[in-house]
């Protein structure tokens, strides 16, 4: 890992909840680096702190303590406006759930965030939806409003809109969780072929088959990684063997 480039580093991060006149901690000093060019996968037990450790390395929350650096800027001191600005520039995100704006077509969701973001113009942005809709394979349904469409269309245009504006990071928080078997190969597909290309990936997931697509799965417990297993790039050829790897792997961790 040392010769690969440093996307993110996380050092002594914590997050805390008040509850019931106590203290709840859901990350507990935890030390993580993310890579340039993988495909990272975080798992862990339910309420383990997934998708908590997500948020706090997209600044999506603030940590209760510890850094988050990216690009010499530490997020948990960064202003939200600042935050807001680098989300939208340099991260790109993907959850369970899709969030497509319900009144705009599958085209409009996917180039209004390209227009926000300004690193293209507008006409050059329209380009990049169209070869992204032709490459989701959702070209023919361009024109469609997302309830005219399958929970997998949905996701893969709401991939399209996270990656529109050509993000360094790519976060993904369930991607799959709301999908059939059919549609989540076929996200996980996209996925893996975008890594190919050299998008940079974090994803939180549940699901064992989803964490095949990882060259770096990290396991956590209790608010620390506990362990985390490399894995050369996936092919599908190889995915009996690479099952039969992760399934041993999680059984050592108790999952």
């Amino acid at each position: 890992m040392q010769d690969k480039q440093i996307l993110l580093s996380a050092k002594g991060l914590c997050k805390s909840f008040a509850h019931n006149g106590g203290q709840v901690h859901i990350l507990s000093g935890m030390d993580l680096d993310i890579y340039a060019g993988d495909f990272t996968v975080i798992m862990g037990a339910s309420g383990s702190g997934k998708s908590t450790l997500l948020y706090a390395l997209s600044g999506m929350d603030r940590a209760t303590a510890g850094t988050v650096m990216y690009q010499g800027n530490d997020l948990v001191k960064m202003r939200e406006k600042e935050l807001t600005a680098l989300r939208r520039s340099d991260f790109g995100f993907i959850f369970q759930q899709m969030h497509l704006v319900s009144n705009l077509t599958l085209r409009e969701n996917i180039t209004v965030p390209g227009y926000l973001n300004r690193k293209r113009s507008a006409s050059e942005t329209d380009r990049r939806a169209d070869e992204l809709l032709e490459q989701m394979g959702l070209s023919h349904i361009r024109d469609h409003l997302p309830a005219q469409c399958s929970g997998g269309e949905q996701q893969r245009c709401a991939v399209a809109r996270a990656i529109v504006h050509e993000p360094v990071l790519l976060f993904a928080d369930e991607p799959t969780g709301a999908l059939n078997k059919r549609n989540t190969t076929e996200v996980l597909d996209l996925m893996t072929a975008l890594n190919a290309e050299g998008q940079s990936i974090l994803m939180v997931t549940h699901d064992a088959r989803a964490a095949l697509r990882a060259s770096r799965i990290i396991y956590i417990s209790d608010g620390k990684v506990v362990s985390e297993l490399t894995l050369p790039p996936y092919t599908a050829d190889a995915e009996k063997q690479r099952e039969t790897q992760v399934s041993a792997w999680l059984a050592a961790m108790e999952w």
